[in-house]
């Protein structure tokens, strides 16, 4: 029989798609999970589709929907029955078999788990050949648990995971020497240059009191960068004492750490909906995994379940090296499901009990700063500059981000010094040259400067919307409208949507005596307002006095130069 589909969103519309469901009673709670499917709304998927599955229950299509919307939100319990009754139909499903794998992993059926009867079952050739080499070390067949690692190995592209894995297994049966062998063979691949796979290394050296080889490798992958846990591993090296093997400390945890490996490889290749039931199923196995809770908790919010995203990162404990990472990303979905005011109470409490951190002041500077607070947003830029290493490839962006809040609270000389700090930390940065650049040109000093940062800023973005419309603002500026039209009409291309840009672009156009095309563009500027970010940028009032009486006569009542209009 064909492989049903697996994805949420394609489960919800291959059920579109087929025939009529048995049921007239079926159609309200399928057409109510189908929209919450295609939302990656979990909760309300999950409760619809089993509505719908009791008033249809022979229907694979809504088992599988069922099986996935559990899955999903790590409800296994829900999902273990559903799926038995799946492939009981004789229907092929990978997301039912790797429920029913997780199950049998739970229950330690590692005979189960090798049984050739399944052949023609299963989840995929990597995940399927992982689980079958940790299956065969959970029999304590260590010899044919390598061999199987070994195997996988040879096929096209796999064999990173597959010694990786093998070095894990190693090293969770104390042969230290084996393991560091394939790593220092370079044989594991990515594997060895993500965050988890160092320390994994890391771990293994200083087991066998190669505690400077562990420094080194430290310091060459992450670039003098530190947190907590780095922290403590430096620390626990420095003293010439052996750190744990923590990675896998069971044959349950080497499952684990196959789903995360692949949920972390499969994370920005495949859809967050499908790469979340690996990361699922690795915080099942292992609770305590926090990098799988992490993960978790990011697909989450980045599929826009905030609420599930911040109960994920609640799991975190406070005493794990993690805590401020899993804090920092709660602040996050806070602030993005329109919490803002939580959001800052989460960072308040965060820079007490982690104020060494420059990320964590930093992160409160920004929230504050999106807030419009900027009086608060200084003071916590303030102290993250102090804390951060002021030649860090990234310590740029604190005085970036300080200089904006300067530049609103009105002060130019200290928004000024911060925006070419940050020039100095990272030269030619066009986020920098354009915000210094425009600030200059609306100032009206050093104009022959600010043109030259901007067009330097165009030539690094040239399909930044925000920054052509700087290069055209300037030009107008300096009263040279006709070079700034094709620019400004550029901006507007990018930014269709945009009141400021439409309104300059306006502008420009009254100053080179295209008065109908003008007034055209303010009307769309304010059709716009309250539509984009920068709407707060855009006076309504001054537009609709611009539609009424005409650029030249509101300069006049501002008090401001006359344009120097161009016309023939």
């Amino acid at each position: 029989m064909p492989r049903l589909t697996h994805t949420f969103a394609a489960v919800a519309l291959s059920l579109s798609l087929a025939a009529p469901l048995s049921a007239q009673s079926v159609a309200g709670p399928y057409l109510a999970a189908r929209a919450a499917a295609i939302e990656n709304d979990f909760e309300q998927a999950a409760s619809y589709f089993t509505r719908a599955l009791a008033r249809d229950p022979l229907n694979v299509q809504l088992m599988e929907s069922v099986v996935v919307a559990q899955l999903a939100l790590g409800e296994i319990d829900k999902s273990i029955p559903v799926a038995r009754t799946l492939i009981s139909t004789g229907e092929t499903s990978q997301i039912a078999d790797l429920v029913l794998k997780i199950d049998s992993i739970r229950e330690g059926d590692f005979d189960g788990m090798l049984d050739p009867q399944t052949e023609g079952r299963g989840i995929g050739p990597l995940v399927d050949g992982l689980l079958q080499a940790w299956a065969y070390m959970g029999k304590g067949e260590v010899s044919e648990a390598l061999a199987a690692f070994d195997a996988l190995s040879e096929e096209v592209g796999l064999q990173g995971f597959a010694l990786f894995h093998k070095a894990m297994a190693l090293a969770s049966v104390g042969d230290f020497e084996g393991a560091e062998a394939i790593f220092a063979a370079d044989s594991a691949g990515a594997a060895l240059q993500t965050r988890r796979g160092v320390i994994a290394r890391v771990e293994i050296l200083s087991q066998l009191e190669r505690f400077d080889e562990a420094q080194e490798l430290l310091q060459t992958m992450f670039a003098g960068a530190t947190d907590p846990e780095i922290d403590t591993v430096v620390a626990t090296l420095q003293a010439a004492e052996p750190l744990p093997f923590s990675h896998v400390t069971s044959v349950q945890d080497g499952f684990a750490e196959v789903f995360y490996t692949v949920s972390a490889a499969l994370r920005g290749e495949t859809s967050a909906e499908y790469t979340v039931l690996y990361a699922q199923a690795a915080r099942i196995l292992r609770p305590g995994h926090v990098d799988a809770l992490l993960l978790t908790a990011e697909l989450l919010e980045n599929m826009e379940q905030y609420g599930l995203a911040i109960d994920v990162y609640r799991l975190v404990p406070a005493d794990d090296p993690a805590y401020h990472a899993a804090e920092l990303g709660r602040a996050a979905a806070l602030r993005r499901s329109d919490k803002p005011e939580a959001a800052i109470e989460v960072l308040e409490q965060l820079s007490r009990s982690h104020g060494l951190l420059a990320t964590v002041h930093s992160a409160l500077g920004d929230i504050y700063r999106q807030q419009d607070q900027f009086d608060q947003a200084v003071l916590s830029y303030d102290r993250a500059v102090e804390i951060a290493d002021d030649t860090g490839a990234s310590s740029w962006f604190l005085h970036y981000a300080r200089a904006i809040c300067h530049e609103r609270l009105g002060n130019w000389e200290q928004a000024e010094s911060d925006f070419r700090a940050a020039l100095e930390i990272n030269p030619g940065q066009p986020q920098v040259l354009n915000y210094l650049g425009y600030s200059l040109v609306e100032k009206q000093i050093k104009l022959d400067e600010a043109l030259g940062m901007i067009e330097e800023a165009v030539a690094a973005s040239p399909d930044s919307g925000y920054i052509i419309d700087s290069l055209g603002w300037a030009l107008y500026r300096l009263g040279r409208y006709e070079e700034a039209v094709p620019h400004m009409e550029r901006a507007v291309e990018l930014m269709a949507v945009d009141p400021v840009v439409n309104d300059h672009l306006g502008d420009v156009y009254w100053a080179v005596g295209r008065i109908r095309e003008a007034e055209f563009q303010w009307a769309r500027a304010l059709s716009f307002v309250g539509r984009t970010d920068s709407s707060d940028d855009a006076d309504p009032d001054r537009i609709r006095r611009k539609l009424e009486i005409g650029l030249d006569a509101v300069l006049s009542e501002e008090g401001s130069e006359p344009l120097k209009i161009a016309r023939d």
